[in-house]
């Protein structure tokens, strides 16, 4: 399934000795980055859980925040660190009295100082640990909800602008070969008005050489059957989804190649305005790609 790398999503879960309460924040990224927000009690599980989300996401920066409440005598032993607090407040003191600051000690600030607290080292017991493994994965069921709703908008997006490209890909299929005959029979007229004035005869046989390179240079055909099969490609990569982003972005920047160079070679007004619409079609869809994981 299309999934967007940006979404969130929510659990919460009651147990007999806890209640706890994740949150899943995510926004695009070329990497998988994950930044939690755990109790201090928690933090030592960070491998064992980044084990479960990577089930689940494989880029954007995601933002993961626990919160534990525990029912009286459930908590686990925390240890606070006396000796760095007492000296970190003995320093704001003097820092107070030489500069004739009133200055009243606000121990609850000590709260969230992170350096400060500490487990007691001892591990957890597995079906705490069991628990929050669970809830995690609720959580990211439903932020797996989110950004697939997300990635199906993005997907119908993209198919219409698809569509409209391969539409317009057909048109210049049709135009290309009238092109030609309209610049070959130009270049006819332009010669023999100029060896007209000479008093020459047109040859020929110079004049089909002319051609034939004119031919050759107006020839989109390869680039016209390149460009239909990554189009195609791009249909496949939506329906498969899974790790879609990169190789979409991939599949883009070889439509844009093909696009350009048709362009180049086709001096139509009308051709060339069909070539600077496909190209801002393409760009609409890789900045819809950036989202998409």
């Amino acid at each position: 399934m299309l999934r967007s790398m940006t979404g969130f999503g929510r659990c919460m879960v009651d147990n007999s000795n806890s209640t706890q309460q994740w949150e899943i924040k995510s926004v695009n990224g070329r990497h998988l980055d994950l930044k939690w927000r755990l109790p201090v009690f928690v933090r030592s599980l960070e491998p064992r859980l980044e084990k479960v989300v990577r089930r689940y996401a494989s880029r954007g920066r995601i933002d993961i925040t626990l919160t534990l409440q525990f029912a009286p005598g459930s908590a686990p032993d925390v240890h606070f660190d006396h000796a760095q607090a007492a000296a970190m407040l003995d320093s704001l003191q003097r820092f107070a009295d030489e500069h004739d600051i009133p200055f009243t000690p606000d121990c609850s600030a000590l709260l969230h100082i992170s350096s400060l607290w500490t487990d007691s080292n001892d591990m957890l017991p597995e079906d705490m640990v069991r628990e929050l493994e669970e809830g995690l994965t609720l959580a990211l069921e439903d932020w797996n909800e989110a950004r697939a709703t997300e990635g199906r908008a993005l997907a119908t997006d993209m198919y219409s602008r698809i569509l409209r490209m391969e539409e317009w890909t057909e048109l210049i299929a049709e135009r290309a070969p009238a092109l030609k005959e309209e610049r070959a029979e130009t270049l006819r007229t332009r010669l023999g008005e100029m060896l007209a004035q000479s008093g020459q005869d047109l040859d020929e046989n110079r004049f089909l050489q002319e051609v034939v390179i004119l031919a050759d240079r107006l020839d989109v055909t390869e680039e016209l059957t390149r460009l239909s099969t990554h189009l195609t490609h791009l249909h496949d990569l939506l329906q498969t989804g899974k790790d879609a982003g990169r190789r979409l972005d991939f599949t883009l920047q070889e439509c844009f190649r093909e696009i350009n160079t048709c362009g180049n070679k086709l001096p139509d007004v009308q051709l060339s305005r069909m070539v600077v619409d496909f190209k801002n079609e393409l760009e609409k869809c890789r900045e819809q790609v950036q989202n998409l994981e």
